[in-house]
């Protein structure tokens, strides 16, 4: 993939750990220069601990390390204004915004007494920081730019994250990535004009701490609740694994963001509007 970006610069919120950090470092292999956001602080409702700045500092280490300049900082997806400053920054030093990856996404889930508060938390982060993200971005962006958005399989299977023993957040969550689909082709169709591509990738579970830890494993293992267990990792993986059609438990981040490099590339250039899914096969079981 080296070269493939060259010359290109991309935005990418949620850019400490997981995906963001693989989109990073994948985009920046390809030769794109980076502005990595992150909130780099925990959200209450949030039942798994979110990024840290040592996480961050350890994406803006990676990318240097391959060569490639970036600015990584601090900022709230919920908050447009610190978008926008960070954008700003990252503009004044590189010069130019062609690939915006609109990745930063929460899953609160109710472990005790659900709270109507964790739906607003989860659609404020996967949905209101999505559009604001991109919204400061569009009057910067180059014409032939890519604008990449992550969804989730879960936005598109009634019964999934919206599962009600996931609770409010769950709910959130569920709604927010399936309410993307309709936003990307509208800003697909509206951003056309200009050559601006706009699509969705949709993974399956992905190796990340979104998926690794105690709410999840409860939900995929019920059973072990109910007779007083704590699943661990172990005994998810089977469950985990019956979810898709080829034999895996989850994908990795790089497998994400492989499909991200080539949205943005130039190899894209007239798809638009698209919902990609990244899932073995979940939608074929």
């Amino acid at each position: 993939m080296v070269g493939r970006l060259a010359g290109k610069v991309a935005f990418i919120t949620g850019a400490a750990r997981g995906q963001g950090r693989a989109h990073a470092l994948r985009m920046a292999e390809a030769g794109a220069d980076i502005i990595a956001l992150d909130i780099c602080r925990q959200i209450a409702s949030n039942p798994y601990p979110l990024a840290t700045r040592a996480d961050l500092d350890e994406t803006e280490r990676a990318v240097k390390e391959l060569g490639r300049r970036v600015v990584a900082r601090v900022a709230d997806v919920r908050e447009r204004a610190e978008v926008r400053d960070v954008l700003a920054e990252g503009l004044a030093d590189l010069g130019r915004l062609d690939v915006v990856v609109a990745n930063a996404g929460i899953l609160p889930m109710a472990l005790g007494d659900p709270d109507p508060m964790d739906f607003v938390d989860a659609t404020d982060v996967d949905l209101v920081g999505v559009m604001n993200t991109v919204a400061v971005a569009v009057p910067h962006l180059a014409d032939a730019s890519s604008v990449v958005i992550t969804g989730s399989t879960a936005g598109m299977m009634p019964g999934g994250a919206d599962n009600p023993a996931m609770g409010p957040g769950g709910a959130g969550y569920a709604w927010s990535k399936r309410t993307l689909i309709s936003y990307v082709e509208q800003m697909a169709m509206h951003l056309a004009p200009r050559s601006i591509r706009v699509n969705c990738i949709h993974p399956t579970n992905v190796d990340t701490h979104l998926l690794h830890n105690e709410g999840i494993y409860s939900m995929f293992r019920p059973d072990l609740v109910a007779a007083g267990a704590v699943p661990t990792r172990e005994d998810v993986m089977p469950a985990f694994t019956h979810f898709q059609a080829i034999p895996i438990p989850f994908v990795e981040p790089d497998d994400i963001a492989n499909l991200a490099v080539f949205l943005a590339s130039d190899e894209s250039r007239y798809l638009t509007g698209g919902v990609y899914m990244v899932d073995g096969g979940i939608s074929a079981v």
